[in-house]
């Protein structure tokens, strides 16, 4: 299996489009394409920095041309989860027409998609970037050719991964974001290049809100690991 990770730009692509031009991202953590009206069926997490503009992405995207369908399965505060079907891009085409497959969940941001594809065939997955190159931008991130054992222990694991996903996915804004910078700032270097003094002042808030909120991601996160731990065993 030779599986690809790109960053792509596609220029007939309504997701990317609207990252283009508004500030939110979308996730997609279902996907299915039909082969008889060659249209792909998505369910998308979106995420904003706030409400107003998620709801300037989400009306982007509902009137956007490309869009055969559109519904707003549920939203609260900064984050929706969509349902969507849009037409084959050129780059769908191009991955289908080479015997490619989707090996990961899309992630789109200001304008760019990362993909993640396979080839059963070294030979197919040139071709298959060859043409992506006529009509697309892109820039292939990693390329890797697994064999067999390797493959197998990818998918043996594959549960594990998404028990640690759905954990990150647990966490609140406040406490993602507040984690984030504390691992950036250095917080858990030793000696400390952040505080809680520093972190406090940098999102404005007490020195006790933020230890709370430290305190609650590093408890979800460590469980979703002790769980990881278990099921490797």
């Amino acid at each position: 299996m030779i599986d690809i990770t790109m960053d792509m730009e596609q220029y007939d692509c309504p997701f990317i489009d609207v990252t283009d031009d508004t500030d939110v991202t979308f996730s997609a953590v279902h996907w299915e394409f039909d082969t008889a009206t060659e249209q792909l069926e998505t369910r998308m997490v979106v995420e904003a920095g706030d409400r107003s503009a998620l709801s300037q992405g989400l009306d982007a995207l509902g009137a956007h041309a490309e869009m055969v369908s559109y519904t707003l399965l549920s939203k609260r505060q900064n984050v929706a989860h969509i349902r969507t079907t849009i037409t084959q891009t050129s780059a769908m085409a191009a991955i289908r027409e080479n015997d490619g497959y989707i090996t990961g969940p899309f992630y789109i941001e200001d304008g760019s998609e990362l993909w993640h594809i396979g080839f059963d065939e070294r030979d197919r997955a040139d071709s298959a970037l060859y043409a992506l190159d006529d009509t697309n931008d892109f820039s292939v991130v990693d390329r890797q050719e697994a064999e067999y054992p390797e493959l197998q222990g990818f998918v043996q694991n594959a549960g594990a991964a998404m028990t640690l996903i759905e954990g990150c996915r647990g966490l609140s804004a406040v406490e993602r974001k507040t984690l984030e910078r504390a691992v950036q700032g250095g917080y858990f270097q030793s000696p400390r290049s952040a505080t809680l003094g520093s972190l406090a002042e940098e999102f404005d808030v007490s020195k006790p809100a933020v230890s709370k909120n430290l305190r609650r991601s590093q408890r979800k996160v460590i469980q979703r690991v002790v769980d990881v731990l278990e099921e490797l065993e």
